[in-house]
């Protein structure tokens, strides 16, 4: 049976010419290399090497076969090379998803950065995956996460905190609210609530505002877009409960205002989502580094977390 052993040994025959110089290139004794080569003549029954030669030449079986060699092995070596890279966590296949509508802001310009840094990594971002991405990370489809939801018993993911952010309600200078210094869940009963597309079990203005307090808005609209829902807000068409710093922008020299939702405010987390395997790996590490780095220094009202947090 033809193996790799037997393509390298040929190409060493007939790199070095002789049996002698060969069998130091591939390791071995001449006798082993000989037997090797006699092996493989009898297993095909055709000479590969014209014997009376020196320095030994292959016969048009032998030039098949180190054809075949001269095929085969390179891509071999680069594939050991990158399971190698892909071992020690150098190389590898970072493909993402994102659970935040609001996170281009910050991700494209973190992407960047990655590409520059790590072009040995296939990096990919999907769209397919962006209303419940977290089983697709568990069956392996993709590879990373953004997510304000860790669902952490969803068993074999990690999730990495990348910073925290406040929750606040925006709504038109105009509005009866904008005078507060807070809202109360009570103030959102006769108001349109405008919403990302998802369950309210992933809207921090439902699961931690809302529905302790067992009230219900008025009416809710969606929209996929944080610049529309911002439009819709400032024409009157409904509030909106965002990140601070999504809307930090928006608020700039413009007619609209953003209110904390009760006293203390709510706070919720932003966090990078690997499988348990993964996540010590040095290219999804990096990935995780220069998320925290770039939100840091380009984010207004953030609350920065390290890698130990």
């Amino acid at each position: 049976m033809l193996e790799l052993r037997h393509l390298r040994s040929l190409l060493a025959i007939r790199d070095c010419g002789s049996l002698s110089a060969a069998a130091q290139r591939v390791h071995l004794t001449q006798s082993a290399l000989s037997h090797q080569i006699k092996a493989l003549e009898n297993y095909f029954g055709t000479p590969l090497f014209f014997r009376n030669q020196r320095p030994l030449k292959p016969t048009p079986a032998g030039e098949r076969l180190i054809r075949l060699a001269e095929e085969i092995l390179p891509s071999v070596a680069a594939t050991e090379e990158a399971l190698r890279q892909a071992g020690r966590g150098n190389r590898g296949r970072l493909h993402m998803a994102i659970e935040c509508h609001s996170c281009f802001q910050w991700l494209m310009p973190a992407l960047e950065q990655y590409r520059l840094q790590w072009p040995q990594v296939e990096l990919d971002f999907s769209l397919a995956f962006s209303f419940h991405p977290l089983p697709a990370l568990y069956r392996g489809e993709i590879d990373l996460v953004i997510t304000a939801d860790p669902e952490e018993d969803f068993g074999g993911l990690h999730f990495a905190p990348l910073f925290r952010y406040q929750v606040q309600l925006l709504v038109p200078r105009s509005h009866p609210l904008a005078g507060k210094p807070h809202v109360e869940p009570a103030d959102l009963a006769d108001q349109t609530l405008i919403t990302y597309p998802v369950c309210r079990g992933k809207l921090d203005v439902f699961r931690q505002f809302l529905q302790p307090a067992g009230v219900e808005p008025a009416a809710v609209r969606t929209s996929e877009l944080t610049a529309l829902m911002v439009q819709l807000v400032a024409s009157g068409r409904g509030v909106a409960a965002l990140p601070n710093w999504a809307i930090a922008e928006f608020l700039q020299g413009s007619s609209l205002a953003a209110l904390p939702l009760g006293r203390q405010g709510v706070w919720s987390t932003l966090y990078a989502a690997t499988r348990e395997d993964d996540a010590e790996l040095a290219y999804i590490q990096a990935f995780v580094d220069i998320a925290r780095a770039t939100t840091a220094r380009t984010l207004n009202g953030i609350v920065p977390l390290e890698r130990a947090a």
